[in-house]
């Protein structure tokens, strides 16, 4: 069986020593032997997951994915659509791009001048999505959702202070680790739910209700895909956990407000339906709704409390 060292790797491969060492230290891709002084020595079958890790690579999956890929690989053509989806959002921003520019080319003749300033409030939109903190939303947003979120990274530098900044970044990983530490408890418990309504808080206190659309898309497709998750100190398994302690969460709080039709005025229920949308997603009318439709599916909600939904859709 043929092996090799990890010089002899990267020059049958193209992949750099530097890259083979990085894929060892997070367990991408573990040499199948290692000797007593030290050398890698990598066989076939190592060769071949190095070129699984390629193929993945040149489809734009982050390692975090392709960790994850290749241990799941019956789960494979599901990550393969999401790619497909994100790879096509990346053609769509580019070809905006290039439809913008060829309509400036088309409006202005041989003997105008060109519109500078058009040019340049595009090329200021492209720096502001150029230097995002998290880079690779631009895998998943629009090209509408990325002006919006450059402006909501815009907004947040402006009115955060270097001492917050800290405060919020310490008080993530807080309750990461808290997660990291329950991972073995059910996200439904009560613990769960606490936990739930702490991170919805800590989110819900960075993006608002302006940009709540772009928190839920983040988390969905960004999170939830495994894109990023090393830079906020997220594992899927965490991701997992918390996402079904926030379902948990806000569950509970539905059915707690639900649970008060015919008990309390309607208006004061009312009020406390309204924030709580708000709360789970701000100004999306479209998500909103669909929380009635959930609600009004769900065998624990009361007919009381169901016909009160119903007539709230007719307001």
């Amino acid at each position: 069986m043929t092996q090799w060292f990890v010089k002899d790797l990267s020059k049958l491969t193209g992949v750099s020593v530097q890259t083979l060492h990085h894929y060892d230290r997070i367990g991408l891709l573990t040499p199948s032997l290692r000797r007593a002084n030290g050398y890698r020595v990598y066989s076939e079958k190592d060769l071949l997951k190095l070129q699984q890790i390629i193929a993945l690579k040149f489809f734009g999956f982050e390692l975090s994915q392709i960790k994850t890929l290749l241990k799941e690989e019956s789960n494979a053509l599901k990550h393969f659509n999401s790619q497909v989806q994100v790879l096509e959002q990346k053609a769509a921003f580019l070809l905006e791009g290039a439809r913008t520019l060829r309509s400036i080319v088309d409006s202005v003749d041989a003997n105008q001048s060109i519109p500078w300033e058009t040019i340049i409030q595009l090329i200021e939109v492209y720096k502001m999505t150029e230097h995002m903190e998290h880079n690779w939303v631009k895998e998943i947003f629009t090209p509408d959702e990325l002006k919006q979120y450059a402006e909501f990274e815009k907004e947040l530098k402006a009115n955060t202070t270097l001492e917050q900044k800290e405060a919020f970044e310490n008080s993530w990983h807080l309750l990461v680790e808290a997660v990291k530490n329950n991972l073995e408890q059910d996200p439904g418990s009560a613990l769960g739910i606490e936990l739930g309504k702490k991170i919805m808080d800590w989110v819900n206190g960075v993006y608002g209700t302006k940009y709540a659309h772009l928190r839920t898309k983040k988390f969905e497709k960004g999170f939830g895909e495994g894109k990023g998750l090393d830079e906020v100190g997220l594992t899927p398994e965490i991701v997992s956990w918390m996402d079904k302690a926030m379902d948990a969460y806000w569950r509970d709080r539905i059915y707690g407000i639900l649970g008060q039709v015919g008990k309390k005025p309607s208006s004061t229920i009312s009020a406390l339906w309204h924030e709580m949308l708000i709360d789970m997603y701000g100004e999306d009318t479209s998500r909103k709704n669909a929380i009635y439709e959930i609600a009004l599916n769900d065998d624990k909600v009361s007919s009381q409390a169901k016909a009160w939904l119903k007539n709230m859709l007719d307001i």
